[in-house]
């Protein structure tokens, strides 16, 4: 059934672009307050697909040739620390990141292993397209459980770039607040593609929608909303001053500035790389600029025909880019390279701006892919181990946390899940994952399953 404050939710939505922003303020004024910890914002660059971790992070060099690959480790500039020679720019930071050699889950599918990363509650094993459609009964993402417990900004709390995960008409569980209600969604600027659904909470307004016809669809608005009798009684204070916030918010210069990268140098552009991946990059670090407590960085590449393709899945080279094996695709302009420009620009910069102290960054994918090489020179999937990467935000750099077996099978020390990445994730940004949630019918949950891996701090 849909409620009145959902019609209106959506309404705004549809009608105005960042009119759904009034609920999200409503709901951050009245959560709880969060504990004080060391992060005061977030990077979640989700890889997805499953990037190899015998490729990556954890190389495996006196394993045989089926295992170990077709590429060789260089040293960083940690001793002891070896990782990929595809990686060369940030083999040269490693003293700022710290690598988890031991995330492991049990399922081999993208569907349930990605919203097992996003929400640290595993999905059905048989979950598929579309069953995984997002739904207001899901357990929510950890941007949306931030913005529970985070107040309002000038920006909300959480953002999703450069879209969220989605293709073949659905958009995945585990990229939005589930029960917790549309105004604890992320902002999206752009809806997933291929997808049914639009984005959510976006900034801009739609572009049949110019700014005459915004006024007035916000007088129809707060016509609706005075005829909710449910707010009126409330006692939390009028909805039109939330109302009134949010478009202050929409039509504040500086917001509005955040997500322009034109007022980026050209420099400055062209160290992150002048691509989808590196723009995500520098839009983050503004963002952690302007106060958003979450960014999540979803990786994918579109094919000009609007295909969608979870870039990191390198079975084959699914002819991205004109790539025939898996290891033309990790080769090639859509893996391995651009993750290491935008990632050590981000670190850098983060540093020389005196913020990454306060901004903790956590990479990760669904899950990592098998010992063995295929017969089309790719890895398939694999959850029982990958490789994840902490930096900032209080974490000690130059460490390795758990260990693989031999062939990167198995983790044979310290094995992490999905709920413990998660909760790393909570602790440094000071909420508590033992913390409280409530859905619709409130009910209580627990926010997070998992222990803080409290080593890397």
């Amino acid at each position: 059934m849909l409620h009145r404050r959902d019609a209106m939710i959506r309404l705004g939505q549809l009608g105005a672009g960042g009119l759904a922003l009034p609920s999200l303020l409503q709901a951050r004024e009245t959560a709880p307050a969060p504990i004080k910890g060391s992060a005061d914002s977030c990077i979640y660059l989700f890889l997805w697909g499953g990037p190899p971790q015998h490729d990556t992070f954890d190389m495996k060099p006196d394993a045989a040739a089926e295992v170990r690959g077709e590429f060789k480790p260089i040293r960083t500039n940690v001793p002891g620390i070896d990782i990929c020679e595809r990686l060369p720019m940030l083999a040269r930071l490693a003293d700022k990141f710290a690598l988890v050699r031991s995330l492991t889950h049990p399922s081999n599918n993208h569907e349930p292993s990605v919203q097992h990363m996003l929400t640290g509650r595993p999905g059905a094993a048989n979950l598929a397209v579309p069953a995984n459609q997002r739904k207001r009964s899901d357990f929510p993402n950890i941007g949306s459980a931030l913005s529970y417990f985070r107040p309002p900004g000038d920006m909300p709390a959480a953002v999703t770039v450069p879209r969220p995960i989605g293709h073949s008409g659905v958009t995945y569980t585990g990229t939005h607040a589930g029960f917790l209600g549309p105004k604890h969604d992320p902002l999206e600027r752009a809806p997933a593609k291929d997808t049914r659904e639009s984005a959510s909470h976006p900034l801009d307004p739609l572009p049949d929608v110019p700014e005459h016809r915004l006024v007035a669809r916000t007088g129809l608005l707060k016509q609706l909303e005075r005829h909710d009798a449910t707010l009126q009684k409330s006692g939390s204070g009028s909805l039109d001053d939330y109302r009134d916030q949010a478009l202050r918010m929409v039509a504040n210069p500086a917001v509005r500035r955040a997500f322009d990268l034109n007022q980026e140098p050209t420099r400055v552009r062209d160290r992150y790389g002048r691509s989808e991946y590196g723009e995500s990059f520098l839009l983050a670090r503004r963002l952690v600029e302007a106060g958003v407590s979450l960014i999540t960085i979803s990786w994918m590449y579109i094919f000009p025909n609007g295909v969608v393709a979870n870039v990191w899945d390198n079975h084959s080279g699914g002819n991205i880019h004109g790539a025939k094996t898996g290891y033309d695709l990790l080769r090639g302009p859509t893996c391995l390279a651009p993750l290491d420009q935008g990632l050590s620009a981000l670190l850098e910069d983060l540093e020389d701006r005196g913020l990454l102290n306060r901004t903790m960054i956590a990479a990760a994918g669904e899950f990592g892919r098998t010992p063995k090489v295929n017969a089309t020179a790719g890895r398939d999937h694999w959850g029982a181990c990958q490789s994840a990467l902490f930096a900032g935000g209080g974490i000690k750099g130059g460490q390795v946390y758990g260990k693989s077996d031999k062939i990167a099978a198995y983790p044979s020390d310290n094995p992490v899940s999905p709920a413990d990445f998660l909760a790393t994730m909570f602790h440094a940004m000071g909420i508590d994952p033992a913390a409280e949630i409530r859905d619709r019918e409130n009910r209580p949950h627990r926010l997070c399953d998992g222990t803080p891996v409290t080593s890397l701090f």
